[in-house]
């Protein structure tokens, strides 16, 4: 059984890599081009989307491989008092946008996760994103769900397994924080590789 975990992830992984690379090359490009303009990265997801989503604003606001300036980036998932408040007050579904709403400005780029690419309120805050004049960035499974439409960028993993999904997201998102802090600060042109 373990081993069938690892041939599956190495599956789907060369999937992922055959079809989604032009869809994360131009994710990367969005990302660099909202921090080089002085925006902000507003990312979130529910569950280990939403772990995912802390995880990569930590490694924009610290470090990923080198140590230089810190990135604007926040993981909507981490206000307590905002998320129970909105959720209670306005319903679940707003959390998000909500937080968009009063975050974000034209410019920003938003990254949207969610495994089914259906979730209400990653779509809800995609949705504002883009009225607001934001890039959206979408990282789902197969097929884009709902959350397709509203994206600029979407990186849909060929699978239906959520833990499969989930470990190409974080490699996704691994791939961004490199290719920014080599084209920010190294000028480096990881597209180069790509």
């Amino acid at each position: 059984m373990l081993r069938e975990q690892f041939e599956e992830h190495a599956r789907v992984l060369d999937k992922t890599l055959a079809s989604q690379l032009p869809a994360l090359e131009r994710a990367a490009e969005l990302a660099e081009a909202c921090l080089r303009s002085g925006g902000k990265i507003l990312i979130f997801g529910n569950g280990g989307s939403a772990a995912d989503a802390q995880h990569f604003a930590a490694e924009l606001e610290g470090r990923f491989e080198m140590d230089r300036a810190a990135l604007s980036a926040v993981a909507l998932t981490v206000n307590t008092s905002t998320l129970t408040a909105v959720s209670n007050d306005y319903g679940f579904q707003q959390i998000f946008s909500r937080q968009v709403e009063g975050l974000a400005t034209a410019g920003d780029l938003a990254i949207a996760i969610s495994t089914s690419g259906n979730s209400a309120n990653v779509v809800a805050a995609a949705r504002v994103a883009r009225d607001l004049g934001c890039k959206v960035v979408g990282l789902t499974g197969e097929g884009g769900g709902d959350l397709a439409e509203h994206c600029d960028a979407l990186i849909a993993v060929p699978s239906k397994t959520v833990s499969r999904i989930q470990e190409m997201h974080e490699l996704c998102l691994h791939c961004l924080a490199a290719w920014l802090e080599r084209r920010l600060f190294s000028g480096e042109d990881p597209g180069d590789n790509a």
